[in-house]
């Protein structure tokens, strides 16, 4: 370990950040509006720090990134970001203090969509540009964006690629690691791109309908409107936006193949067909429960169901309702969705549905070991033996993650906050959904919680963005020894 040697290549991120911040600033400009100078300021800061870092720490000798530097570089860069980022919002005066800043921030840059913003659409288009944009950029991971850069210093980056992509088992789709990552963000720009075509079909401007766009394609949450997506009142929108987060949520490795003609992809990927199934009979049974016990019509109640189970399945975070005024039934059912996510590979959070197919696999196992004491039934995916280690780190992964959830949930409660409130916010950001129950729901937001709630919620969202391990395998003292 190079301690050195990452910090020098966390200046070059530094910098690459300093230099994202000129597109809000141009957003100001085209608009007229002074936040521009609070992003310049904001690039400067960055620019310079990490020119700083990069100078002070660089090694004239390359060399290949161990593993334990890969996992380093990613972990630290996602809280410098979040730092660094956080910068622009301060300085434009619509954050009352710094903390509010990071936490919106980092809530962005994971994905989350946590907001401590009350009057969004009292805000800039500048600000809301940056917050769209910190989305956009850590929905496909911001390290991965820079592994067409990394190169050009002689790093490599598969190590990088294993820390980032939020998989259990990433798969290259070329031989070399950066050509991967270029195949990623050309499947992810085309996505969104036509995301923004059917929006702006729909009535929206191109400044919305990019920052919604944005943030359904990161599955963040993000929006322009105070009442998030409610507030365009148009079924035609939540439709296109609900088609979108569930193409989010799905491993993009099998957008990438269908759209090489392999269309059969999808159905061949048994996490696809169970990442359907809870989304299709999730929205169906909701949809009756509406229909049956909330005095809704058919399409109505079809429309708010398959939004809202999108949107907290994909880990999203949109709103088209208070789900917490629902029906105990529907309610109930979305709750258990927290704690699943999106598919593996794709740009959604939480523990992620291949995870959950593996645990069911190995306790169906498990009960027919009960009735037969002999058999060897190992768990199978897609026609493959999953290996023991792999059904290990699983079982271990979830272990960690429930107790991230617990502790966090029980250090809000001792912050003061209620029980309701502290373990929904916790799985909500630990999840990187964004809204809870209570005060921190659908129509609620963040503001209100103490200073140091909001930094350890910034924790966990970066615990949950990079799936546990990689944060806190840094806390480890034989991480950091030769």
């Amino acid at each position: 370990m190079g301690p050195a040697y990452i910090i020098s290549l966390v200046g070059i991120l530094s910098v690459g950040l300093g230099v994202l911040m000129l597109a809000p600033m141009g957003v100001c400009l085209l608009y007229d509006e002074p936040a521009w100078r609070a992003f310049l300021g904001g690039a400067i800061t960055s620019g310079v720090l990490g020119a700083a870092l990069f100078w002070l720490f660089r090694n004239p000798t390359s060399h290949e990134l161990s593993h334990r530097e890969g996992m380093a570089i990613v972990g630290i860069s996602w809280v410098v970001a979040g730092l660094l980022g956080g910068v622009p919002l301060f300085f434009s005066g619509d954050f009352p203090t710094y903390t509010d800043a990071v936490f919106e921030a980092v809530s962005g840059f994971t994905t989350t969509g946590a907001s401590v913003l009350t009057n969004i659409e009292g805000s800039g288009k500048g600000v809301l540009f940056w917050r769209a944009l910190t989305h956009w950029l850590g929905g496909m991971g911001f390290v991965v964006l820079s592994l067409a850069i990394l190169p050009l210093v002689g790093v490599g980056g598969m190590q990088l690629f294993k820390a980032e992509v939020p998989s259990p088992t990433p798969d290259r789709l070329a031989p070399r690691i950066t050509d991967t990552a270029k195949v990623l963000w050309k499947v992810y720009a085309g996505i969104t791109a036509a995301e923004v075509f059917l929006l702006m079909a729909g009535g929206l401007d191109w400044f919305e309908a990019v920052c919604q766009a944005f943030a359904t394609m990161a599955t963040g949450g993000f929006s322009t409107r105070n009442a998030s997506i409610a507030g365009f009142n148009s079924a035609y929108v939540d439709w296109v936006i609900t088609l979108f987060m569930v193409l989010a949520g799905m491993n993009f490795t099998l957008h990438f193949l269908v759209l090489r003609g392999g269309w059969r992809a999808f159905w061949r990927d048994e996490e696809w067909r169970l990442y359907m199934g809870i989304f299709v009979a999730s929205s169906l049974i909701i949809a009756l429960g509406l229909f049956a016990m909330a005095d809704k019509g058919i399409a109505d109640s079809l429309c708010l169901a398959a939004f809202q189970v999108a949107t907290i399945l994909t880990t999203t975070g949109f709103a088209t309702a208070d789900y917490s005024l629902w029906p105990a039934l529907c309610l109930g059912l979305l709750i258990p969705l927290m704690f699943i996510g999106g598919c593996a590979g794709s740009t959604g959070g939480g523990p992620k549905v291949m995870r959950v197919l593996v645990i069911l696999k190995q306790s169906l196992s498990e009960f027919r070991r009960l009735v037969h004491p002999r058999l060897v039934a190992p768990v199978r995916l897609n026609g493959r033996n999953v290996d023991r280690q792999v059904v290990s780190s699983v079982y271990s992964f979830m272990g960690l993650y429930m107790g991230a959830f617990t502790l966090t949930g029980l250090l809000l409660a001792a912050m003061g906050m209620g029980l309701l409130e502290a373990f929904s916010a916790s799985i909500a950001c630990l999840g990187n959904i964004g809204p809870g129950l209570g005060s921190v729901g659908p129509v609620g937001n963040y503001a209100h919680l103490p200073a140091m709630a909001k930094w350890l919620l910034s924790a966990a969202m970066i615990v949950g963005r990079l799936e546990v391990y990689t944060v806190l395998v840094l806390f480890v003292p034989d991480f950091w020894r030769r």
